[in-house]
């Protein structure tokens, strides 16, 4: 073989070194991958100088170069396809609640319920409430927050003046967990992504957390709800308020005053990100 083909082969085995082991590629420490397809060069001055340099460059298949037979691939650049399901290519929330209505990842929750609950309200609400879970009354209608305690979310909006149809309403559960109990972890796990989906989507200038499980859920906090209300966090960048839940306040009405002054709060600092624009 001419030297000036071992200069090729030798620079090709040292690019490879080089490049496998400054980009941490496990796969690719004990063995290469080769193919019958054309090399992929992604360093294009590389490829040049492979051309530039091959003093027999022929179209004759027995003297084609031996790094023709070497594939490399980035993985960086490659999305993994590997769990991604359906939902997650959804491009409105209407074709995204069609693609999780046979959701069975809670077994026990796919059983039990009438339907998915997956949110209402405005698709391109600047405004987004997050509650807990479906209450029977939802899980028969197919909406969030239409019994006792959705009646009064309705008032408390009005009473700041938002009306119930422009803003969005759905809950970190989408499935109504047996005699109301709370939301189990796998639960909250199983469900979870599809929450951040949902407001991924809508992209609301504020959220309104209703109780503790919306409020630990979105914050990835522990903290007690005594310690997280009244007061603004950031969700993804997204300013959001945590208050009493709707349902807490019928059994309390001593929250009453405290929630009373979390939306007010809310109201005002929605007010002034719209006089910023």
């Amino acid at each position: 073989m001419s030297s000036g083909k071992d200069k090729i082969i030798n620079d090709v085995c040292r690019y490879l070194k080089f490049y496998i082991e400054n980009n941490n590629y496990p796969l690719f420490k004990n063995e290469f991958h080769i193919s019958d397809e054309p090399v992929i060069y992604q360093d294009e001055e590389f490829a040049e100088s492979i051309e530039k340099n091959d003093p027999e460059n022929t179209e004759n298949e027995s003297d084609q170069l031996v790094a023709e037979k070497i594939k490399v691939t980035d993985n960086r650049k490659q999305e993994i396809p590997i769990f991604k399901e359906e939902w997650m290519n959804a491009e409105t929330l209407q074709v995204f609640e069609q693609k999780i209505q046979t959701c069975d990842k809670c077994s026990n929750l796919s059983v039990s319920r009438t339907q998915v609950v997956f949110g209402h309200g405005n698709p391109e609400a600047k405004i987004v409430v997050v509650g807990e879970a479906p209450g029977a009354d939802e899980d028969i209608q197919g909406k969030p927050f239409v019994g006792r305690a959705g009646k009064l979310l309705t008032d408390i909006l009005k009473a700041i003046n938002f009306d119930r149809e422009e803003v969005y309403i759905c809950n970190i559960l989408k499935c109504r967990p047996p005699e109301n109990r709370n939301p189990l972890p796998d639960e909250i796990a199983h469900c979870e992504p599809y929450l951040h989906k949902q407001l991924e989507m809508i992209k609301p200038m504020l959220i309104l957390a209703l109780g503790t499980f919306a409020a630990q859920t979105l914050l990835k906090s522990k903290e007690p709800l005594g310690r997280l209300r009244g007061k603004f966090h950031l969700y993804n960048g997204i300013k959001m308020m945590v208050t009493y839940h709707p349902a807490a306040l019928l059994r309390n009405p001593n929250w009453k005053k405290p929630t009373w002054e979390d939306v007010q709060l809310f109201r005002k600092e929605f007010d002034t990100m719209i006089n910023r624009k």
